[in-house]
């Protein structure tokens, strides 16, 4: 079978830059020397980035005399292969299609490469299978990640997006909506304006403060809208049928423990098969593969993202995750986790929402209340979320009142905002 490879377009490539260097640019954005399937014609291409590079112009002589000194006119066939290539191109006009054609075929022999690499992967019996699947999804999709690069562009197409990203949220506020994903919890909503496209959300506080409790309060009603939004839950501390017994008592408004033991009357059976099939019919996705790493999160979350659609990622908790990799020590694994959480926020333009553990010395202070120091093992967690929360009940607050404390907020305001934690259905409510 013949290696995916079209010699053709590669010398047309070649012959108009040869013939118009100004193409040259053009073909750079997507096109590097690893492209070309036939050695010389990569050559040649790097002969190119050299003169580019050292602002040399691009024609048959500089080039002639790059590969020269750099070794490789022999071996490319000598200056008639140079005249060869002008030759033999119909139009420089094609130039980019000639290019497209290239990235296409080096992109199919990459997956050909990549199918050989899983094969390899998967033969290796002595390495866990985790990281043996991490490494698949990693090699398919760096093939996906070449052929999508950003490229320049003009600051007019920046203010137009900028404008309709302003136009939709003035016809928001006239519907009395939030641009972003709203939270359900009002005041939180006005200051941070719903839970923003692209931006990585960071939950934190000590154990027993309801971190969990908060994401499927927040869940509950997101996807309990008149529009109801699309949520995919990675849960690493507890199994999805522990999740699935805290939002039915949410939902239900039963006691967690009495659900847990099954010793509902015969009313409250009613309620909990009631809530049962109504959360049923939420687009709400769980997964709790233990210690996953971002790049399973990504591959799961983008797949979710093709089929049907997603609108929030929720991760319980950020420590938890895996780095997918060697690392020298845990803070580095978990800045990495960090950064890669930003990055798929990014990538798919979803909101995501991470909790997150304090460092212990929170609880050496009298004052408890947390600061942006407190976010255990890693500094990187603060520089790489947009927004950090702080879940803050003191000992002796009456009816759970909890403080949504605002610490950090890349694009607004900082604040403080009262809810109401309702221990028996492990949920937060609206304060007032």
């Amino acid at each position: 079978m013949i290696v995916p490879h079209s010699r053709e377009a590669e010398e047309g490539v070649l012959g108009s830059v040869l013939i118009y260097p100004e193409v040259y640019f053009d073909l750079a954005e997507f096109l590097s020397a690893d492209d070309f399937y036939v050695h010389r014609h990569r050559w040649i291409w790097e002969a190119f980035t050299r003169l580019q590079e050292k602002h040399i112009p691009i024609d048959s002589l500089t080039v002639i005399e790059n590969l020269d000194q750099h070794g490789k006119l022999a071996e490319i066939g000598g200056a008639a292969m140079i005249t060869l290539l002008i030759n033999a191109v119909p139009s420089s006009l094609n130039a980019v299609s000639y290019g497209h054609i290239v990235e296409e075929s080096a992109a199919r022999r990459g997956m050909l490469l990549a199918a050989n690499q899983i094969a390899q992967m998967a033969y290796r019996e002595d390495e866990p299978l985790e990281m043996a699947m991490d490494g698949a999804v990693k090699a398919v999709y760096e093939i996906d990640d070449k052929r999508h690069k950003r490229s320049l562009i003009p600051f007019s197409e920046v203010m137009s997006q900028v404008y309709d990203r302003v136009d939709r949220a003035a016809q928001a506020q006239q519907r009395g909506e939030h641009l972003g994903v709203s939270t359900g919890f009002r005041e939180l909503d006005h200051l941070l304006g719903g839970l923003q496209p692209s931006d990585l959300i960071v939950v934190a506080a000590r154990p027993g403060m309801g971190k969990t409790s908060f994401l499927l309060s927040l869940t509950k009603h997101i996807t309990q809208q008149v529009n109801p939004k699309h949520i995919a839950i990675f849960s690493l501390e507890m199994p999805n049928e522990q999740l699935g017994l805290r939002i039915i008592a949410q939902e239900s408004g039963l006691n967690t423990q009495r659900v847990r033991n099954g010793k509902l009357t015969e009313t409250e059976w009613g309620q909990f098969i009631q809530a049962a099939e109504d959360l049923s019919q939420l687009p709400i996705y769980a997964d709790d593969t233990p210690a996953i790493s971002p790049l399973q999160l990504l591959s799961k979350a983008r797949r979710l993202h093709r089929q049907q659609q997603l609108d929030l990622i929720l991760v319980d908790y950020l420590q938890l995750m895996g780095g997918g990799r060697r690392f020298e020590n845990r803070v580095q694994e978990v800045s990495s986790i960090s950064r890669q959480l930003k990055l798929i926020a990014k990538e798919l333009s979803v909101p995501v929402l991470a909790a997150a553990q304090l460092s212990r010395a929170v609880e050496q202070r009298a004052d408890k209340r947390p600061v942006l120091s407190d976010l255990r093992e890693s500094g990187a967690i603060e520089q790489d979320s947009d927004v950090v929360l702080f879940l803050y009940r003191p000992e002796d607050a009456e009816d759970g009142l909890t403080e949504v404390i605002i610490a950090k907020h890349r694009n607004g305001p900082l604040g403080v905002v009262p809810l109401r934690f309702i221990e028996q259905q492990a949920k937060f409510q609206n304060a007032v």
